[in-house]
């Protein structure tokens, strides 16, 4: 097995805790099926959100989706000017037997503009 991170993205609608833990749980979900992953091979998760964001922390979904005993952590993002509103990024390390080719990386609605190079 080896070490592997996934990334992903999404933009919420607005600033309110429910709205954030269906968006990052969605964005959460979609990390794990698309990957093939258990809770299990998940090693820690690290959440940023942009500094408008200040209703609830990222890592509050992940643990309503029942990812209770892996090392979760929350940051924010660089002020920048221009930047997009209202995302939460995650970078999940896990392991897994595929190559890095073979990992899909998850940015969700209009969060997908972000890195186009890897966003499936």
């Amino acid at each position: 097995m080896a070490v592997r991170a996934v990334r992903g993205a999404v933009q919420l609608d607005r600033d309110e805790a429910g709205h954030m833990d269906e968006r990052v749980g969605a964005l959460l979900t979609a990390v794990m099926e698309r990957n093939a992953l258990a809770a299990d091979d998940l090693i820690s998760i690290w959440f940023t959100a942009t500094p408008d964001l200040h209703s609830d922390f990222p890592a509050a979904a992940a643990r309503k989706l029942g990812i209770v005993d892996v090392p979760l952590i929350c940051a924010q993002e660089l002020d920048i000017r221009g930047a997009m509103p209202r995302v939460v990024r995650v970078l999940a390390h896990i392991e897994s037997d595929r190559p890095r080719s073979g990992i899909n990386h998850v940015y969700l609605g209009a969060a997908a503009a972000l890195r186009k190079d890897i966003a499936q």
